[in-house]
């Protein structure tokens, strides 16, 4: 439904993860019985995650330690990885900047060039210990790096931006578009794209090859896109927008194109929400920043903190609350949400009845504002579970 938002202009009314909930329904499950696993290309992974490419969440160790635990990470290759063969050093300073002069010289630190080496050293580092590998790349530099890429043997590349479009349109002479469904068609590997929000953009993603796509503009902790640029779509509306595309897509080719929710997500109730608005899985970013053995020392920030001209991201501080396993499959031993994300899914799908991920994609969601607050009056006073 359609809102005047004045004479000559209207809009849809969207929503975000605390405006909606899911609905119980008749049946329940024991949590034991219920199947998160996602299966994506030739992939089987038993958490339907992938940890996002930021160089706070994600290093090679990162990587290896959540692909044994069930999960799929993907590494910057554009970011201080590639950049530096020592990045401890470089981590330390990050972490010790005030936060008045961190832009700046985070700018200063991913001028240094990227270097071919380390991008075939990277993703060699994670194969070799067993686990699926997975990297991103820019729409801009894909081509530049492909080559790199599959001599490393990675199996599964995401090509990532604020947003992307299967139709990008370029008036000078000097700069050629990435032809995204030519690439794609071509290209050895499984590729997934984003990030997007709406219905339009999304089904002209799948129309390119992918076998995902990104749903998300702007919803990250640490991503500022939505003040800089003033674009975005609360995610619970962008995520079912996007499932009504993979099922036109579905229709018209026979194919299923998972839909995977970029940002947003803080508690593992977000996470249940997003499966159920329509999401195959979810891609995290500021929650695996609070792990332990994260690699920005409880600090995140985005792909676009450190652009050189116009930067749309922050570093944030987003502490550190436990390790890598206590965050995803627990134990949790805070009340807020934040640690034991899957075993939270796990029992909402239980607790509604769903038997799987597909299934949850069905359940009951309703608007309800009222939600975050209604009778937790006392806990927002005190600062404690649902009032942190």
């Amino acid at each position: 439904m359609e809102v005047e938002i004045g004479i000559g202009k209207s809009g849809r009314r969207a929503y975000g993860f605390d405006d909606i909930a899911i609905v119980p329904s008749r049946r329940t499950r024991d949590p034991e019985d219920v199947d998160i696993a996602w299966d994506f290309d030739a992939f089987h992974l038993e958490l339907p995650l992938i940890a996002s490419a930021m160089d706070g969440v994600v290093s090679p160790k990162t990587a290896i330690e959540i692909g044994r635990i069930g999960g799929l990470a993907c590494l910057n290759l554009e970011g201080l990885w590639t950049r530096y063969e020592d990045t401890d050093s470089i981590f330390e300073e990050i972490a010790g900047l005030d936060a008045d002069k961190a832009t700046r010289r985070m700018q200063e630190l991913y001028q240094e060039p990227i270097k071919d080496e380390l991008i075939s050293l990277r993703i060699r580092e994670i194969k070799d210990a067993g686990v699926l590998t997975c990297a991103s790349l820019t729409p801009q530099r894909v081509e530049q790096f492909a080559k790199n890429v599959l001599d490393a043997e990675l199996d599964v590349l995401i090509v990532q931006g604020t947003v992307v479009s299967a139709e990008h349109v370029s008036k000078s002479p000097d700069r050629q578009p990435l032809n995204l469904k030519k690439f794609i068609r071509e290209f050895e590997i499984p590729v997934i794209v984003g990030g997007c929000a709406s219905y339009s953009t999304a089904l002209h993603l799948m129309r390119t090859g992918a076998v995902g796509v990104l749903v998300g503009v702007g919803p990250g902790q640490s991503c500022t896109t939505r003040g800089v640029l003033g674009i975005g779509v609360p995610q619970a509306t962008a995520i079912a927008d996007a499932a009504g595309a993979r099922i036109r897509h579905l229709d018209e080719t026979g194919v299923y194109v998972h839909v995977i929710a970029d940002g947003g997500m803080r508690t593992g109730g977000d996470i249940a929400k997003a499966i159920a608005c329509g999401a195959d899985s979810v891609m995290l970013g500021s929650p695996l920043a609070s792990a332990f053995e994260a690699p920005g020392r409880g600090f995140h920030w985005g792909m676009a903190t450190f652009h050189p001209s116009l930067p749309r991201g922050a570093r944030v501080w987003a502490g550190q609350k436990g390790s890598i396993a206590e965050i995803l499959t627990g134990p949790a031993h805070e009340n807020d949400g934040t640690m034991n994300l899957f075993g939270a899914l796990r029992t909402s799908m239980a607790t509604t009845g769903y038997e799987t991920v597909k299934e949850f994609q069905k359940a009951e969601v309703m608007v309800a504002p009222s939600l975050q607050t209604e009778g937790k009056s006392l806990q927002r006073s005190q600062g404690i579970g649902m009032g942190r």
